[in-house]
Parts: C-alpha cells; sequence; structure tokens
C-alpha cells in the first residue's frame, strides 16, 4: 500500500514539472497586422520621409529656457509620478501571479487544556473516568495546486503583458508632457509678444489723439474724430487685460506641469523672449514606423495581449484543479515531547477539485472575457487608425499655416504703408480721419493675426512631434530597464 501511495505522489510531482509543455486552454496570443499607408499624403511643410532620429526633438528650437523646463518637467512632475507608480504596482502584481506556481506552506502551534466528560458514550460503557490533560501541538502543512491545463500561465502571460502595458503608459504620460510643456511655453511666449504689438499700438493711437485733439482745440476738425480716436484707443486697450490673463494662464500651467505651485515660474519667465522658431525640416518617417514609434499604440496591443491571456484563465475553471497536499509536526502533553518518535505524525496525498455546477458562472465569465478581448482589438486597430489621422492632421495644419503666415506677412507690410498714407494725406488735409483710424485698426489686427501664425507655425510642429510619438528615447530609459527587468523575472518565474 505504501508503494502504491508513493507512486501516485511521484506521478503527481512529475506531472507537475512537464505541465509546462502540456497546451495552455484559451487562445495563443498573435499581434494582429494593421494596415498602415505605403506613403504619408500630405508633405507639403517641410517633412521628410527620413527616418525619425531618437533625439530630444525639442532641441530643434534652440532656445535654453525650453530645454531646462523640459528636462525638470521629465523629473518631477505628478502625472508622470503616478505612471511610475503603476509601472511598479504591475511589476508587484506579476511577481504575485508568478508566486502561484509555487506551493504554500504554513506554519502553526497551538496549546489547550483538554478534559473529557464522564458521560461521554464510549467512556460511560467502559467504565472509564474522565481525564484532563494539556495539547501542545506544532507542525506545517503545504499545498500546491499543479497547473495542468495552464490557468496559471494564462495569469502569469497577462500580468507580464500588463507589466509592458504599464512601461509604454508611462511612455505616453511622458510624451504628452513633454509636448504640454512646450505648447503652454510658446503660448506664454506668443501673448508675450502679443502685448507688445497692442502696447505699441496704444502709443500710437495715443500719439493720433493726441494730435486730434489738438486740431479739434485749433478749430481745424470737428469732436467725431476725437471720439473716433478715442474708441480705438480704447478698444485697443480692452484688449491688455485679456492677454495678460491669457499669458498668467500659461505661465501657471507651466508651473502645474513641472510639479510646482501655479505662480513659481512667474519671474523666471517675466522678461519677454521671442517665440522659438520651427525648425526647416521635420524628418516624419514611413506610416509603418509609426506603430513601432507610438506608445499609445503600443499601450493598445500589450492590453490585448493581456485580454487574450484572460481567456485562457476563466477556461481553466471549466476543468479539475489537481493539488498535492502535506501535513507534517508534532504533538504531545508538553513541547518536551515533541522530540520523541511517538509524538510525530504526517501525511501527504493527492487531491482533485472540480466544480460540477454553478449555474453557468464560468462559461459566463469566459464570453466576458472573450468579449473583453474583442473590445481590447477593436481599440488597438482604432488607436493606429488614429495616429495616422493625428500625423496626417498635424501635416497638414503646418503646411496649411505656413501659407498663411506667408499672406499675413504680406498684409502687415501693406497695412504699415496704408497708415503711412493715411497720415500724410490727412495732414495734408486730403483725406478724412477715418482713413487713418482704419489704418491703424488694420495694422494692429494684421499685426496681432502675425504672432498668433508664428505661435500656431511652432505649436504645429509641437504637434506634429507629438504625433509621431517622440521624446521617451531620450528621457525615457527608466522603462527599457524595468523591460530588461521583467524578462528576466519571467525567465526566473515561469514553469
Amino acid at each position: 500500500m505504501k508503494s502504491n501511495h508513493l507512486s501516485t505522489v511521484v506521478l503527481l510531482a512529475l506531472l507537475a514539472g512537464g505541465c509546462a509543455n502540456i497546451p495552455s486552454v484559451g487562445p495563443d496570443y498573435h499581434q494582429p497586422n494593421v494596415s498602415a499607408p505605403t506613403q504619408w499624403s500630405a508633405l507639403a511643410g517641410g517633412e521628410t520621409n527620413a527616418v525619425v532620429p531618437a533625439t530630444a526633438w525639442w532641441k530643434n528650437f534652440n532656445d535654453p529656457e525650453l530645454d531646462s523646463l523640459i528636462e525638470r518637467a521629465a523629473n518631477s512632475n505628478l502625472d508622470l509620478k503616478i505612471a511610475q507608480a503603476r509601472v511598479r504596482e504591475a511589476r508587484a502584481h506579476y511577481r504575485m501571479t508568478s508566486a502561484d506556481f509555487w506551493p504554500t506552506v504554513d506554519a502553526a502551534g497551538s496549546y489547550s487544556h483538554v478534559r473529557a466528560p464522564e458521560h461521554l458514550p464510549v467512556l460511560g460503557a467502559m467504565h472509564l473516568p474522565s481525564y484532563e490533560d494539556d495539547v501542545h501541538l506544532a507542525g506545517f502543512d503545504a499545498t500546491w495546486e499543479i497547473d495542468v491545463f495552464g490557468g496559471k500561465r494564462r495569469a502569469t502571460e497577462s500580468a507580464k503583458a500588463q507589466v509592458a502595458a504599464a512601461q509604454v503608459g508611462e511612455r505616453e504620460v511622458l510624451v504628452t508632457l513633454l509636448g504640454e510643456v512646450a505648447r503652454n511655453y510658446v503660448e506664454a511666449r506668443g501673448y508675450q509678444r502679443r502685448l507688445e504689438i497692442a502696447r505699441d499700438n496704444i502709443r500710437a493711437q495715443e500719439q493720433s489723439l493726441a494730435i486730434v485733439q489738438n486740431r479739434f482745440t485749433n478749430g481745424l476738425t470737428s469732436d467725431l474724430d476725437v471720439q473716433q480716436a478715442s474708441t480705438v484707443l480704447a478698444t485697443t486697450r480692452a484688449v491688455v487685460p485679456v492677454l495678460e490673463t491669457a499669458l498668467a494662464a500659461s505661465i501657471h500651467q507651466l508651473g502645474v506641469l513641472l510639479g510646482q505651485t501655479p505662480e513659481a515660474l512667474e519671474n523666471e519667465l517675466a522678461a519677454v523672449a521671442p517665440i522659438p522658431a520651427a525648425p526647416p525640416g521635420v524628418p516624419v518617417g514611413l506610416p509603418s514606423e509609426l506603430l513601432l514609434r507610438r506608445p499609445d499604440v503600443a499601450l493598445a496591443e500589450r492590453q490585448l495581449a493581456a485580454a487574450t491571456a484572460n481567456i485562457g484563465v476563466a477556461k481553466a475553471d471549466l476543468f479539475p484543479k489537481f493539488f498535492l497536499t502535506g501535513i507534517a509536526g508534532f504533538e504531545g502533553a508538553s513541547a518536551d515531547d515533541w522530540f520523541k518518535s511517538g509524538s510525530r505524525f504526517w501525511s501527504v496525498g493527492p487531491a482533485v477539485q472540480w466544480r460540477i455546477f454553478d449555474a453557468g458562472r464560468i462559461r459566463a465569465n469566459v464570453k466576458v472575457q472573450t468579449a473583453r478581448q474583442e473590445q481590447a482589438l477593436a481599440n488597438y486597430e482604432n488607436t493606429a487608425l488614429i495616429a495616422f489621422e493625428d500625423v496626417e492632421n498635424a501635416m497638414t495644419a503646418y503646411a496649411k499655416e505656413q501659407i498663411r503666415r506667408q499672406q499675413l506677412e504680406a498684409a502687415v507690410k501693406s497695412s504699415k504703408e496704408s497708415l503711412r498714407l493715411a497720415n500724410q494725406l490727412y495732414a495734408n488735409g486730403l483725406s478724412n480721419f477715418i482713413n487713418v483710424l482704419d489704418a491703424e485698426r488694420s495694422l494692429y489686427q494684421t499685426q496681432d493675426a502675425l504672432v498668433q501664425s508664428d505661435q500656431t507655425v511652432t505649436t504645429d510642429v509641437i504637434a506634429l512631434y507629438k504625433s509621431l510619438g517622440g521624446g521617451w528615447e531620450t528621457l525615457g530609459r527608466q522603462p527599457q530597464i524595468a523591460q530588461a527587468k521583467t524578462e528576466k523575472l519571467s525567465s526566473r518565474y515561469e514553469p
């Protein structure tokens, strides 16, 4: 009999060691193919199909202040810290899941004082008196579930995919952060430049008002010209508080992006500086390369892999579970008795558990996980399409805004000449003052629009860099190290 028991235990142990070669239930994951365009359709703004370099794209603007803000944000942004904590959480969960491959061993000890009554059926029939005694117990019990059908292997596969998803999620947060810091910085410089133009026009309009008031005092013009000049001046002055509010909001947003209080950068950015100029050319690579570079696409792909593995986890519950269980310890009237041969006890043997009725709960869970996998697949395909759309839209916007800026440059030049001629004609009494006011309004509007276009061209380049998914290669070294650590853990814990 002992030989039969031993054979059973050995058989199950061999089964446990070889179950890694048994196919796991559920579908095996294969990365789906997403059709990508062969070429970009909108290469009209200086973009090229050259390979996107794994460099810090913000350095192409040659602005040391922007470089400093980017570096500080990458070190202190709170959203990025949250994403990094998610990576640590995913790694810890992976270790928890991998630990399920090993047996669990519990240690226990107890003491009790026992008294048996006289009127127990056995004692009464034998006419034995009651007794009292101490019981000291110490021992170990172990349970080992053998992963015959691969439910644990699928769970580990899912957890490993979640680690990778958390890592590329961190990269996605970093890419977004880089774009937001650059965009807010460019907007702040744009508002500063617009304020300069507004104040320059206010000074010019104040001079015009002084001239027309003097002419009115001397009886050379009517009060209508004075009122019209005052209206134009007041309208321009009213723009200043709006621009100052927008400038403060951009600086406050930069402070928060750097993990600081909103007003922390007010003194640092108080000095007026030009809007960073866009680089002459932007390498965008080929559409097929985009899927390898965009973190949001990689995140969706890893989520799909995890969802596929979870189907196998759910299906494994349809099959029986096999265990090896054992217990060993010492029991005696005192702790001194533990070391006597008669106080030792042990047992070891296999166990099987199979849920034969649960009102369809397991099969419903399989359908739940299958539906989630279908959602993840559609999300991956949609994310890839959105990535292509983002790049196409960014390139189109960049190209069209450059054309608009050229037209605005011509408009500013014409407006300056119109104002010069209007002032000359008015001074010689050959034109009404309304022509001067119209020329002043036109000049201010075109100058302000040109500054906004300069800002938009640069922000369009930033949006293009962001849509290409770059930047994390330089600042995001830690996720790559984490990936290497995960692969090492995988080889250590997987069966």
